[in-house]
C-alpha cells in the first residue's frame, strides 16, 4: 500500500507538522512506509489558469508538482495536513491544490477519472486552528473535500483542532496526539 502525506505549514516543528508526525508513526507501525511532501519547502508555482491541462490533463509546468502529480496517481492513502489561516488552508496547501485542476480536466472533462486501486483510495484531513470557533475547521475542509473528490479520493475522515495557537499547543490537546495515531492506524489498514 502506497501512503502520501502533504504538510503544508511553513513552521518548522510546528502543531501541524507535530500531528502530522504522530499519525505517521502510526502508519509506520504497521509496517507501512508513508511520503511526506513539505509543501513549504518546495518550488511549486501557482496555477495560471492557462487552460493547458484542459485537453490532455496534463500541466504544462514543469516543477516540484511534477512529483506530486505522480505520487498522488500511484497512492491508496493521502493525508492532507494544514494549520487554518483566515479561516482556510495554508498558502501552501492552496497552491498544491489549485495545481490539481489538471486532475479535475482529466476527470470531469476528459471523463478519465482515476481507478481507486486495489486498496480503495481514502483520505485524512489534519487542521489545526488558533481560533477557538470552528468555522475555520468547517471551511478549510470543504476545500479539502473538493480536493478529495477531484483525485479520486471518495472517503476521508478530518481531525480538527481549535484554539492550538502557540507552537508546541497542540502538546497540550489531551486527545489529539491519541486521536492521531488511532487515525493513522485506521488509515493503514487494507
Amino acid at each position: 500500500m502506497k501512503v502520501i502525506a502533504f504538510l503544508g505549514s511553513p513552521s518548522k516543528g510546528g502543531n501541524t507538522e507535530l500531528l502530522l508526525k504522530e499519525t505517521v508513526r502510526a502508519i509506520e507501525d504497521s509496517g507501512i512506509t508513508v511520503q511526506v511532501f513539505n509543501l513549504n519547502l518546495m518550488n511549486i508555482m501557482p496555477c495560471q489558469n492557462c487552460g493547458g491541462c484542459e485537453e490532455t490533463g496534463r500541466c504544462v509546468y514543469d516543477d516540484d508538482m511534477s512529483q506530486i502529480y505522480d505520487a498522488i496517481r500511484s497512492a491508496d492513502r493521502i493525508i492532507l495536513a494544514s494549520p487554518v489561516f483566515f479561516f482556510s488552508l495554508s498558502a501552501q496547501t492552496k497552491i498544491m491544490i489549485d495545481r490539481c485542476q489538471a486532475f479535475w480536466c482529466e476527470k470531469y472533462l476528459l471523463k478519465k477519472p482515476m481507478p481507486e486501486g486495489p486498496h480503495k483510495r481514502k483520505g485524512l484531513l489534519l487542521l489545526v486552528a488558533g481560533m477557538k470557533k470552528n468555522i475555520g475547521i468547517e471551511c478549510s475542509e470543504v476545500t479539502a473535500k473538493a480536493f478529495f473528490r477531484t483525485i479520486s479520493v471518495p472517503e476521508h475522515r478530518t481531525l480538527g483542532y481549535t484554539g492550538v495557537d502557540a507552537k508546541g499547543d497542540i502538546l497540550k490537546h489531551p486527545a489529539a496526539f491519541k486521536e492521531a495515531y488511532e487515525a493513522g492506524k485506521k488509515l493503514a489498514k487494507v
